[in-house]
């Protein structure tokens, strides 16, 4: 059985000194890294084949912590420059694995976004509160990441984390997480605005002004809906 592979090492040239491109496309470990050993193993091979520069062509939407986690190891302990450049989004998992680069460079319109690990827990109180203690301590791993590369402290991260932060190149920029954007010299690039996008805030403020509206005694909104009932339908929808 063929293993399916999550990322593609491109070889520019036949010379030597040629820079290595990997392309990391997609969901970080399309298969189960806890049942097959040769998945990680294999990227472990393909990584040391060689030596020299390595270009890492990013674009996922995340996946698995751990896998995240061992690509991260691999790539902190590469002898060689290891550049990271993220051309459409590095989320979750895949913002992990970015922190390992040498030198992380974001496409202008390119997003990065951290948020809290996830998991499926069944079994009784004692059960939930092992899953509990397990995320804590996965959350915390992956803020050890970040801090080494952005210097934030892990207060500020763990609440960015907790709010689901989205940044743009600029504000990656500015925080840490990126070192610079992917420009082309004859290319103008205009100013950009940074930003960040916590959803959690947001969500929570759009929620005080539609409540703030319509919390006049008996004052209905133009769907005939009154303040209790708006406040009842906003918290279904969290």
């Amino acid at each position: 059985m063929k293993t399916k592979k999550f990322w593609v090492f491109r070889n520019q040239t036949e010379e030597e000194s040629a820079e290595r491109v990997l392309e990391l496309y997609g969901t970080i470990a399309e298969e189960s890294w806890f049942d097959d050993d040769v998945t990680p193993q294999m990227f472990r091979d393909e990584l040391f084949a060689d030596s020299g520069p390595v270009t890492i062509w990013l674009n996922s939407p995340g996946g698995d912590c751990i896998a995240a986690s061992q690509i991260y190891s691999m790539l902190m302990d590469y002898p060689g420059k290891v550049t990271v450049k993220i051309d459409g989004i590095a989320a979750s998992a895949a913002s992990v694995i970015a922190m390992a680069g040498t030198e992380v460079l974001m496409a202008p319109t390119a997003l990065m976004m951290i948020h809290n690990p996830a998991t499926m827990a069944f079994g009784d109180h004692n059960d939930m509160k092992a899953a509990v203690k397990m995320l804590d301590e996965v959350k915390q791993s992956i803020i050890n990441a970040y801090s080494i590369r952005t210097g934030l402290k892990d207060e500020e991260l763990s609440r960015m984390m907790e709010a689901e932060t989205w940044m743009n190149a600029r504000k990656a920029i500015a925080l840490g997480f990126a070192d610079g954007m992917l420009e082309d010299s004859k290319k103008a690039v205009s100013d950009m605005t940074a930003f960040s996008f916590a959803q959690r805030t947001s969500e929570d403020a759009l929620r005080a002004k539609l409540v703030a509206k319509y919390s006049t005694p008996k004052k209905k909104d133009v769907d005939g809906f009154s303040a209790a009932e708006l406040e009842a339908r906003l918290e279904l929808l969290r």
